[in-house]
């Protein structure tokens, strides 16, 4: 298992450090979770004040136990951890679960000297501040909850104790189980990551949840997250939504401080859920468990009264939902069985005086239709139609009814005491119901929200084939700007950076003094604007340091000498370096939006978008995206903008223009990833109108350092470092680049021009032709993890591919290749095989493997060459491949 993790899900020994006989100390709980658990595994306490614990002999120290347990729960101080480790680790224990709170304190402190010692003898830890670990399927409670864990398919990984009980308390009371149950504490060691990584692959989880107050490593958690949600459903209940919060969170936790959007932004590129509550998580956690995938986003409302229908409406257009339209053949369906009265559209109202039989037949006229993809069955307290009768009627409708499986159904039975019983029975037969119209609306958006998410990791980009061949050259103005000490550029020297990557900027000039500002306005015509140039004053605000509309010479000179003589009383001690003037932008028919980059403290630079104006509030005001971003993923952040409100469709002859819009943010995004030594960049305002647009102010904040391998990104871009031309035997040049998300056409092309057989000994199964879902697995990957190389003709057709994808501790790679059937013997295997093995050497793993069919002798022979270790298995009719990267090879 990943990392050595076996010793903590899967052990079969533990030992308990601190133990005690005392009931309520940690480790008397602990001890007697385990044997309450039925833990078939020896269950050895340690501690020197008892005989025995909870009947269980007890060992006097960690040297007199009679073997090495595989796992050890301290139940102790914080300052006898370090030492306590040191002991274990001297004794072979490979994980640890510590539960002390404090550890942060001393200098080194406690919690420092443990990691030293765990690093110095392979230990893994949970913790500190663990309320510990329930291994359900394996009988396994190494914790202090008190209430148990019942067997299920939900994993559930928490930094808080106090929500992991709270957790537990509702999952007892709605009988759901889980297949892991892991309080990590302060992460201090396995973390989010880690465990992602794990249980996605773990055939007993459907289901994850995660409680994170921080995050630590940005780049692992992305891409563990991105890797796991394909394959599990991922909610996340994060807090800190507000300021304040935040502090508390980093005060619990000790992690960075970043601010709520930018985990929002990161919970959504990763495909997963994020709800606000615990009361949100809960009924996410019963939508999605008992739901099938969502096939489109309408919602069918039938109720029996409109009252309620009304409040289901309202919280659904809140949230941005979409009210299905009932079609003409449905509405006449439903003219026969409902009284004249009914709404005649949707919600359906079948109106108070419904009985059951007008329940049932209106449930079977829609499901024989496909005018919604979720239906909400409400039901307020009726004499005419009782709750848990009507509720029968109900389940053995859809029950019975061959088309329910096409549609996610959710159940709003209103009341107390009478509608107990009815959610009992809805939840039984495995549908998600509800007390309230407005939480049946949330469990129902959960849905849109997750499908929208998993559609953002799947969505195929288009390309704006952007050369950023002035790349370099942008970087040496940065580096030289840096060189001569400047960390904040304005306008005037931001403009020639921006221009490098195709942003139109409003030409400008630098003034020494009024009489220069007046000359150079005589020049470009009027009216102009006069603005401060000062590194020590960022926001002209202060000084009133921007005026605009300046029409002749005197106006010039006047709002010139008026900006600095405000600078020199407000403040004197601030270098200036001159004025700046500009011709006044034509903003007829145009929009202001501020745009620009900020330095989040956990994930690194992102991309900001919202209206123009100088108060900006990003946990209010701005749209936020990680980088890298493509035309898709900006395309997302301006539609989440629009509907969010942070931009607002003017009235004017032309609406945003959302590609061109898109095409300035992915230019922006490209900026920072080829000049990491951006801090911020702030564009405000950018006039954007139809497909033009022209930046009028901008600045950027810079900083020194050395950046490699763009680790300044929290998910790593597009390595163009790994570009090349190459040569095959007959002549024709190729250019070898890793792939893209833009490729999925080009590969699908590709494919089509691989023989069956070919593909056979690729796959060892009979692929057929790939979906889009198949196909953006092979071409959106993760560079962090994964690398496919694609060689590309001139003309855009991709003749071969090699892959690699390592294990998550970057020892590892699995590799393949594959080239077009039609075009082979040009040596175009053997350049793809160098470059895999180049590219696995360089990022430092071990040695690669690979499998191949024995018949595939022109793998075996391309592979022996290279200096691949053959391992011919006839009998399982495979061939394993095998290459040892820390020595040459030929």
């Amino acid at each position: 298992m990943l990392n050595g993790l076996d010793a903590l899900l899967k052990p079969r020994s533990i030992a308990i450090i601190g133990a005690s006989d005392t009931e309520g100390r940690a480790g008397h709980i602990v001890v007697k979770n385990l044997l309450t658990a039925g833990f078939r595994g020896p269950i050895m306490p340690v501690t020197p004040k008892y005989d025995a614990v909870c009947g269980v002999l007890a060992y006097a120290s960690i040297d007199k136990l009679p073997r090495v347990p595989d796992l050890a729960v301290l139940c102790t101080n914080s300052h006898r951890n370090p030492d306590l480790i040191s002991e274990l680790g001297k004794l072979g224990v490979k994980a640890a679960i510590v539960m002390a709170s404090g550890m942060h304190l001393g200098e080194p402190s406690h919690l420092d000297l443990m990691k030293e010692n765990a690093r110095k003898y392979g230990i893994r830890l949970i913790g500190p501040n663990s309320m510990g670990l329930i291994l359900p399927w394996l009988n396994v409670n190494a914790s202090f909850a008190p209430i148990p864990a019942k067997r299920g398919n939900i994993a559930f990984v928490s930094q808080s104790a106090a929500v992991c009980t709270t957790i537990l308390d509702w999952a007892s009371n709605k009988d759901i189980g889980f297949s892991t149950f892991l309080s990590i504490g302060d992460g201090s060691d396995v973390d989010f990551d880690e465990l992602l990584d794990v249980l996605c692959r773990d055939s007993k989880t459907s289901a994850i949840l995660l409680y994170i107050d921080s995050v630590s490593d940005p780049r692992r958690f992305m891409s563990a997250a991105r890797a796991a949600s394909r394959n599990r459903q991922i909610l996340v209940l994060k807090n800190g939504r507000t300021t304040q919060g935040a502090i508390a969170s980093q005060l619990h936790t000790g992690g960075p401080l970043g601010i709520d959007p930018v985990y929002d932004a990161a919970i959504r590129r990763a495909g997963m859920l994020r709800v606000h509550t615990t009361h949100e998580l809960f009924a996410a956690v019963e939508t999605l468990t008992h739901s099938v995938p969502l096939r489109g986003e309408r919602l069918a409302i039938v109720t029996n009264g409109g009252g309620p229908a009304i409040m289901a409406v309202d919280a659904l257009m809140e949230r941005g939902g979409k009210l299905a339209k009932l079609s003409d053949a449905t509405i006449e369906k439903l003219n026969k069985v409902l009284p004249t009265s009914w709404s005649t559209t949707n919600p359906i109202d079948i109106m108070g005086d419904a009985n059951v039989k007008r329940y049932t037949e209106t449930l079977n006229i829609l499901l024989d239709s496909d005018d919604f993809d979720a239906l909400m069955i409400m039901h307020s307290p009726s004499a005419i139609a009782p709750s848990t009768q009507t509720a029968d009627a109900v389940i053995e409708t859809l029950k019975h009814h061959p088309r329910t499986k096409r549609f996610n159904i959710l159940t709003n039975w209103a009341g107390e005491v009478s509608a107990i019983e009815s959610r009992k029975r809805f939840f039984q037969a495995g549908y998600p119901t509800y007390r309230t119209p407005e939480s049946t609306v949330a469990g129902f958006m959960h849905l849109v929200e997750y499908r929208r998410n998993q559609k953002q990791l799947m969505e195929t980009p288009s390309s704006i084939n952007e050369e950023r061949a002035l790349a370099p050259q942008a970087l040496g103005m940065i580096e030289n700007a840096l060189l001569q000490g400047q960390t904040q550029l304005q306008t005037h020297d931001v403009r020639p950076i921006l221009e490098c990557y195709g942003l139109r900027t409003l030409r400008t000039w630098l003034a020494s003094d009024p009489s220069e500002a007046v000359y150079i306005a005589e020049q470009i015509g009027y009216p102009v604007a006069v603005k401060l140039r000062s590194p020590d004053i960022v926001h002209k605000s202060e000084v009133q340091g921007v005026v605009l509309q300046l029409r002749d010479a005197k106006e010039v000179a006047s709002a010139s000498q008026a900006i600095l003589d405000r600078v020199a009383l407000n403040f004197p001690a601030a270098h200036i370096d001159g004025l700046l003037v500009q011709s006044m932008a034509s903003k007829t028919g145009s929009q202001e939006l501020r745009l620009g980059v900020y330095r989040d403290a956990v994930f690194g630079p992102v991309i900001v978008i919202g209206e123009g104006g100088s108060e900006w509030n990003l946990n209010k005001d701005a749209a936020i995206a990680i980088p890298p971003v493509n035309m898709a993923l900006a395309r997302y952040l301006v539609i989440n903008a629009i509907k969010s409100g942070k931009i607002r469709q003017r009235s004017f002859p032309y609406e945003i223009n959302i590609p061109a819009l898109c095409k300035i943010l992915v230019r922006i995004s490209n900026l920072i990833i080829d000049c990491p030594h951006i801090l911020e960049l702030d564009i405000n305002p950018l006039l954007i109108s139809g497909e033009d647009h022209t930046v009028i102010d901008a600045r950027i904040t810079l900083q020194d350092g050395q950046f490699k391998h763009n680790n300044h990104l929290a998910i790593r871009p597009y390595p163009k470092e790994w570009e090349k031309d190459i040569t095959l035997r007959n002549g024709e040049t190729l250019l070898l680049r890793p792939i893209l998300p833009e490729d999925e056409p080009l590969h699908k092309d590709f494919i089509s021009h691989v023989s069956e057989e070919d593909l056979y000994k690729r796959f060892f199964s009979d692929v057929g032709e790939l979906d889009h879902e198949a196909l953006a697995n092979l071409t959106q990957i993760d560079y962090a993890r994964e690398m496919a190389f694609v060689a590309v003709t001139k003309s855009n057709q991709i003749w071969g591919v090699a892959r690699a994808l390592s294990d998550p501790e970057n020892t590892e790679a699995e590799f393949a290749i594959l080239v077009r059937s039609d075009l082979k013997g040009f040596g175009l295997g053997r350049i793809l095989m160098e470059q895999i093995i180049e590219y696995c050497r360089s990022r430092g793993m071990k040695h690669m493997t690979g499998m191949t069919m024995p018949s595939n002798s022109g793998m075996i022979a391309l592979a022996q060459k290279v200096g691949f270790h053959i391992d011919v298995q006839l009998a399982d009719g495979i061939v394993e491949m095998l290459l040892p990267l820390s020595v040459s090879n030929s």
